[in-house]
């Protein structure tokens, strides 16, 4: 085991792991560590802690020193000679006219080195443009060409969801993003809605990757030859996420019907050819591979169980009622819970403890009607609204 502490240089960057040479750290505390780039202020992410020597990828460096208040006044003193030196280059690129955008400039803890990052499309001589600000900034130059992603990173900014950029808050490394995930995602295609600010595929495309690819895997492919229990057809479509798929009965082939994944048996995966010699099985056979009512049933739902557990915190300011499905399953994990905390004395705390698993099931229906009163809806049957002519005299349907 070693002890170490992680520091970070900048606000979403990368962690690193440091040695604290017997020194005690906080989380906010400076630090000053020697790095390749030479001395740099970084601030303390996790204190003193130990860890397994495997998972070091490299030999730990120790810690300088921890950061005094001139060391905090250096960095605010080195951040306002970047402004400076942001118009400085600004100016002289405009000069040269060098086809570059420059991104941010940072100075070195020292102040000896100041380094620009800018942003390309292809290859730039910048050897004049060096010497130029060295002469004008007095200090060691170096331009650093990085991508688009990376400037959305230093930039920072607010995405399509409304929040920070994923790449500037918490993402230490960029993972390679494709289209095909947004295929896979069931996505619109447009650039416009899954790209994102820098003009890239949108990071958050990999977040849900793989649930999705365990979902593909579990659910057939499209035009594939299936058996339902009302009989074989062809799948039309695919809900991954509902793990249903709609299906063409060669009995009925307008209207679509919708099934679960575990209600279909493939005969035939994707594309291609009718089986040759396939006889349809009777209906009662294939009657066989319908849900039964009380697996469906079975199924609470995380908003039926959050609705019950309101219902029951406060009984008099809800004016909703949970289905019992939901409210069973609240009761029952708030007596284990209770068991948990204080163990039954004799017959009575066990008796109190099962009591909510003796109550009669409720049927399907029921519940279901519960359920869509729950969610604000209307149970009574819908009514068709009278056709009101307007000032044309037509008539449109309601």
């Amino acid at each position: 085991m070693v002890e170490i502490i992680s520091i970070r240089f900048k606000n979403g960057g990368k962690e690193y792991y440091f040695n604290p040479n017997g020194l005690q750290f906080q989380v906010g505390d400076g630090v000053i560590v020697e790095t390749a780039r030479g001395t740099e202020y970084a601030q303390c992410i996790r204190g003193n802690t130990m860890i397994d020597e495997i998972e070091l990828t490299a030999p730990l460096r120790p810690v300088v020193r921890m950061a005094t208040p001139e060391d905090a006044k250096t960095v605010e003193k080195n951040k306002e000679r970047e402004k400076r030196a942001m118009s400085v280059c600004q100016q002289k690129i405009a000069e040269h006219g060098l086809d570059m955008k420059l991104v941010s400039a940072e100075y070195s803890f020292d102040g000896s080195k100041i380094l620009f990052f800018f942003t390309s499309e292809g290859r730039v001589d910048f050897r004049a443009l060096v010497k130029d600000l060295a002469g004008a900034l007095h200090s060691r130059i170096e331009l650093r060409q990085i991508g688009v992603r990376d400037e959305a990173k230093l930039l920072g900014g607010l995405g399509i969801c409304g929040k920070p950029f994923c790449c500037s808050q918490f993402l230490e490394e960029f993972q390679p993003v494709s289209i095909k995930m947004a295929k896979t995602q069931n996505l619109s295609l447009n650039p416009t809605k899954i790209s994102g600010t820098c003009g890239r595929l949108m990071c958050c495309l990999k977040y849900e990757q793989e649930a999705y690819e365990d979902l593909v895997r579990h659910a057939p492919k499209q035009e594939s030859f299936v058996e339902t229990p009302d009989g074989a057809g062809t799948v039309a479509g695919i809900n991954l996420l509902r793990q249903t798929a709609q299906v063409r009965l060669e009995s009925d082939p307008e209207t679509p019907r919708t099934y679960h994944n575990c209600e279909l048996c493939v005969v035939r995966s994707g594309k291609g050819k009718r089986p040759e010699g396939y006889v349809e099985p009777p209906l009662e056979e294939l009657a066989k591979l319908r849900r039964s009512s009380e697996e469906g049933s079975k199924q609470v739902t995380e908003e039926d169980t959050l609705a019950a557990a309101i219902e029951a915190a406060f009984p008099s300011q809800s004016g909703t009622k949970a289905p019992p499905a939901a409210q069973e399953e609240w009761e029952e994990r708030r007596s284990s819970r209770n068991r948990r905390r204080h163990r039954p004395r004799g017959e009575g705390g066990e008796s109190h403890a099962k009591g909510s698993e003796s109550r009669p099931k409720v049927p399907e229906q029921e519940s279901v009607g519960q359920h869509a009163k729950a969610e604000g809806g209307d149970s009574r049957p819908n009514r068709r609204r009278r056709r009101r002519p307007n000032k044309g005299g037509k008539s449109f349907g309601g």
